[in-house]
């Protein structure tokens, strides 16, 4: 239909289903494009090493014209006419393999470090179920990496160095080895697959060894002799004789600050001196970086190796040298020096954001509040482990789950307006010996704790159903709450189980949950 100049056509749905992340059929058929058409023409990076430039990487379609890293960049033009070359960058080649890292810690596993110049070792123990197993998170990081560019081959294995070598010599897109089944998969690749050194690559073909299945019958001395103690490090790790640990990056390095002693210390003038030292160089790295600590660790080496450690937290973050030092000064008496203290380090593992605030143009004349952070860091400090606290609600219509514990300075959120006792018992009391009418009458008569109580008046009830997006028991649950007042002026909260009709809401027990005044 045309009108005013403008026709009406039918859009595209606006909940469209999007391909998914587990390598499945698109559902658009898009035309698949092929690398000379992604390509171009033949490219080749290069780099400079010593006199020559050296191929370092080439694009599919120049591989399959023959051209391959290490050979030098003159002789890849005399091979290819239409050849181009660019500069290789294997600074921000590091830099995009540090940036994957991060991600993957942050993301997928928390051990994960680059391999190498073109790859990554991730620790999948424990964590390939929040993803629907190895297979599709493997399929799910091949989606990951074509959205950004890459095209990539990944491996799972029991050891790094099996993994690795099938992810790069395998020939597959996604290889799973089961356990236990390293040294028969890695049996037929080649001895490059090691990461072994070129001397020792020279060496093993002067001696016909083309294959890692080829190792494999020889003794350890004459292997050793030959290819070098790396070459049987490396093939003992690829079958998991010795242990191989990645060691991941570190998204955040923590402020630390240490100090090595000439001579052992034993006195608590000279633990303190040494922890004001330590905590006026952390408070230079704090303000340098916009810092204020939240959790400080001491850790004090003996001289015998035993080590002793003291921690403290604030309920605010601080940078103050004066109150940090107070803080660790009331924790020395800890310290065992035993046969002397050859070196202390200070480091804060938990931080926070702090930065300058606004003054107001009152000049402190406004009537601001005092600080007592301080105060609760001290209070905290000698009452350990029972640190002050502040009771604040939370979302939930069962009474014991509606009350939670926050730190002494939070800010605690709304109360609702129902009545609720000022003692509320950690978990309700079974009641004996209740005179009560039914279904909606308080009881007459009951015991607790061996008292028999009468009730001299009550109010409710006050029906609280079961949430039972929790558990299945709770699916029926229902209380009926009653505050009742005792014959000697006691006031008590209790509750009955169930609504007093149906038999699935409860077995109509009664239970003392808290007391009034």
């Amino acid at each position: 239909m045309r009108e005013m100049g403008r026709r009406s056509e039918s859009a595209e749905h606006p909940f469209k289903a999007m391909p998914t992340d587990e390598g499945g059929a698109c559902l658009s058929s898009a035309p698949a494009l092929s690398w000379a058409t992604l390509w171009g023409k033949p490219t080749i990076l290069i780099e400079r090493a010593g006199q020559r430039d050296l191929v370092t990487a080439a694009c599919p379609v120049a591989l399959g014209l023959g051209l391959r890293p290490g050979m030098a960049a003159t002789h890849a033009r005399a091979l290819v006419t239409d050849l181009e070359v660019r500069d290789a960058e294997p600074e921000a080649d590091r830099a995009w393999l540090d940036r994957l890292a991060l991600h993957a810690v942050s993301h997928w596993t928390p051990t994960a470090c680059p391999s190498g110049e073109d790859g990554l070792w991730l620790d999948l123990s424990g964590t390939t179920h929040l993803f629907g197993g190895e297979a599709r998170f493997c399929r799910r990081l091949l989606r990951f990496l074509e959205r950004l560019g890459f095209t990539a081959s990944i491996a799972t294995a029991g050891t790094p160095g099996a993994a690795h070598a099938l992810a790069r010599y395998g020939g597959e897109t996604i290889t799973l080895l089961p356990p236990g089944a390293e040294a028969q998969a890695i049996a037929d690749l080649p001895l490059a697959a090691l990461r072994l050194e070129p001397e020792a690559l020279a060496s093993a073909a002067r001696f016909d060894l083309e294959r890692i299945a080829d190792l494999y019958p020889m003794p350890r001395a004459p292997l050793a002799k030959r290819l070098g103690l790396a070459t049987v490090r490396r093939l003992d790790q690829a079958r998991g004789l010795v242990a191989e640990p990645i060691i991941p990056v570190v998204p955040f390095e923590a402020p630390h600050a240490e100090r090595r002693l000439l001579e052992p210390i034993g006195t608590a003038e000279a633990i303190t001196q040494v922890i004001a030292d330590l905590i006026d160089d952390l408070v230079i790295q704090l303000r340098e970086r916009g810092l204020g600590l939240r959790a400080a660790h001491l850790t004090c080496l003996v001289v015998d190796g035993s080590e002793q450690h003291v921690a403290i937290g604030t309920s605010r973050a601080t940078r103050e040298p004066k109150h940090l030092k107070r803080m660790l000064g009331m924790r020395i008496e800890r310290i065992d020096p035993g046969l002397g203290i050859e070196a202390m380090t200070l480091t804060a593992p938990r931080v926070e954001e702090l930065e300058a605030q606004t003054l107001e143009a009152g000049l402190g004349a406004s009537g601001r509040p005092p600080d007592i952070a301080p105060l609760v860091d001290q209070l905290a400090a000698r009452i350990e482990p029972d640190a002050p606290f502040r009771l604040s609600s939370q979302e939930s219509d069962v009474p014991e789950r509606a009350v939670r514990r926050v730190e002494a300075l939070a800010k605690p959120s709304g109360w609702p307006a129902w009545k609720r006792p000022v003692r509320m018992l950690r978990r309700p009391e079974l009641l004996s010996h209740v005179v009560a009418l039914l279904p909606d009458h308080p009881p007459r008569r009951f015991t607790w704790r061996g008292t028999a109580y009468r009730v001299m008046a009550g109010d409710g009830p006050e029906r609280i159903h079961g949430e039972w997006w929790r558990t299945s028991q709770e699916l029926w649950a229902v209380r009926d709450y009653f505050r009742v007042e005792a014959e000697g002026g006691e006031r008590f909260w209790l509750f009955r189980r169930g609504d007093g009709v149906d038999e699935q809401t409860g077995n109509l027990s009664w239970y003392m949950h808290g007391m009034f005044g």
